[in-house]
């Protein structure tokens, strides 16, 4: 029988602390937990300290086989699987041969420019801004919203991402078209700024812990949201009520609509602006190692999959039926 101390944390929350310690994202927090709670209920409650290899293949192999869950679904759990017994529980899992979902040749949905400017022309105010800088720097949705005011660069015409995917910082384009827009909306955020701080609500979240370090930062201009939510809302970590930024399904919702209105029949979404970033920039004969540190790719193998998706084919080979006469 395994006695456990009572002034121990649940093991629940010792995941939490781990995945802070580490600097893990809210949303990878999120999905880490869900994972592991799964985990634990499919074996109807037995703690984790208590099973082993085994009990992780069946639970994979049960994804895989019943619930038909994706490839990179269950490569997911497999990870927060792996961190929960890594990190917290201190116990390394030699080796796991659960029967894998099967990983599909997804090929990106890529739209034309015609297709691009049609959707953007349906947008409509900030969303239409938003849109656009999408398309122009290759910016993921979660990336677009997370932008600060001291990350938009107008003399260079460059926005720094920070801390995309892999926690890892690039520089991207900012268009020239859309300066004088962002310019606008940045004058009428600095107004909603100062008026914050007039009523002692001009605080932001700031990562890292940096609030400790800098207690004045969070009021600064150049540490605010771009696009900040209209409502002030609870942080689900610290429970300081402040302005964060827009929600990421709001733009994805107006995108959608924006389609519809379009009249674009392909399963488009925000990230569907990113991967016709990349292949209009192959298109128009840019490198694709270039193409690759724009959309902050580790492997360029990666950036290769939009060569396939070009409007002339990944070895501009010609379709054969253009050359059959006319009969």
């Amino acid at each position: 029988m395994t006695i456990v101390s009572t002034n121990k944390p649940k093991l629940l929350d010792q995941c939490v602390g781990k995945l802070r310690l580490l600097r893990k994202g809210y949303g990878t927090e999120k999905s880490y937990l869900g994972w592991i709670k799964r985990y634990i209920h499919f074996h109807n409650l037995k703690h984790p300290i208590e099973m082993d290899e085994t009990h992780v293949e069946e639970f994979l192999t049960d994804l895989a086989v019943m619930k038909n869950v994706t490839a990179s679904t269950q490569n997911q759990a497999l990870c927060a699987i792996i961190f929960l017994y890594k990190n917290v529980l201190e116990k390394e899992l030699s080796g796991i041969n659960a029967l894998r979902a099967t990983k599909s040749n997804y090929l990106p949905v890529v739209l034309t420019r015609d297709e691009v400017a049609n959707i953007l022309n349906s947008l409509k105010g900030l969303n239409r801004l938003m849109a656009r800088i999408m398309y122009g720097g290759g910016l993921r949705r979660c990336e677009l919203v997370r932008l600060r005011v001291q990350d938009i660069e107008f003399g260079s015409r460059q926005i720094v991402v920070r801390r995309a995917k892999g926690d890892n910082d690039r520089v991207t384009l900012l268009g020239e078209t859309v300066t004088s827009k962002l310019k606008q909306h940045l004058e009428h955020r600095k107004k909603m700024h100062d008026l914050d701080l007039e009523n002692n609500t001009g605080s932001v979240y700031l990562p890292f812990a940096l609030e400790r370090k800098y207690p004045r930062a969070p009021y600064e201009w150049r540490w605010q949201y771009v696009f900040p939510s209209k409502q002030f809302s609870k942080d689900p970590r610290s429970e300081v009520v402040r302005r964060h930024h827009i929600h990421p399904q709001s733009v994805q919702n107006a995108v959608k609509q924006a389609v519809r209105h379009a009249k674009i029949n392909k399963h488009v979404g925000c990230h569907s602006f990113r991967h016709s970033f990349a292949t209009h920039l192959l298109e128009d004969g840019y490198d694709i190692r270039t193409v690759q540190e724009l959309m902050g790719h580790k492997d360029v193998r990666t950036t290769m999959i939009y060569t396939h998706v070009m409007n002339k084919g990944p070895l501009a080979v010609k379709c054969p039926v253009d050359s059959l006469p006319n009969r």
